[in-house]
């Protein structure tokens, strides 16, 4: 082996290991990460029952936009780090949920549904952000825990339903549904992109309000 080809080798050793280091990170970090968003979303009322409790206005804002601004940036975070359910050949390697794409679909939903709108003081807004963060947990959670959790203890037939819930073991489901999670994110994509071309970034609400002034 001459020095070249050795020098490559360990390269393409350390690239290797760097990318199965991030991968396994993510992959660990994913599910704190969505029990995160779920308990801040479910933990609204909660929030919304201590800002009334508190005299001073400043606290209260306060409270609100450290609460806001965790559970917004959990939210962005988790859409960033399921990125990996897109990548074939990731999905194929790595023992992950089957469903994982999906997920992330409804992450970014969530996503759209608070740039066309404001899921605080919209009910309508805020139970479609509630239905999605919901669906997106069962899409994560339930393959996560018995699929890429029980694989490793399951046996006779609960051991083919855990086999099919992860990545690895079912290559063909898990290629297929990363490429519809891909179709669906470029849909949502596109619908987020006209939106903010359309008003400028600027939400329609106001615009709305002012015309039926006039």
């Amino acid at each position: 082996m001459s020095p070249q080809d050795l020098t490559n080798a360990i390269v393409s050793g350390i690239n290797a290991g760097g990318e199965q280091f991030l991968e396994g990170t993510l992959a660990a970090v994913l599910p704190i990460v969505w029990l995160a968003i779920l308990g801040l979303h479910l933990g609204r009322p909660y929030i919304l029952d201590m800002i009334d409790r508190f005299t001073l206005r400043l606290g209260a804002d306060l409270l609100w936009l450290i609460y806001a601004a965790i559970r917004d940036i959990l939210i962005i975070s988790g859409f960033v780090m399921s990125f990996m359910f897109f990548f074939p050949d990731v999905v194929v390697t790595d023992a992950l949920p089957l469903t994982g794409g999906l997920a992330a679909v409804c992450v970014f939903g969530v996503l759209l549904i608070k740039l066309m709108g404001d899921p605080d003081h919209d009910i309508r807004a805020y139970r479609w952000t509630s239905i999605l963060l919901a669906l997106g947990g069962l899409f994560y959670f339930v393959p996560y825990l018995l699929g890429v959790q029980a694989n490793s203890v399951a046996t006779g037939p609960l051991l083919s339903i855990s086999q099919f819930l992860v990545t690895s073991s079912n290559p063909n489901w898990a290629v297929g549904i990363g490429y519809v999670s891909i179709v669906l994110l470029a849909i949502m994509g596109a619908i987020a992109a006209g939106y903010a071309i359309r008003t400028g970034g600027r939400a329609e609400a106001p615009e709305a309000s002012l015309a039926s002034e006039d």
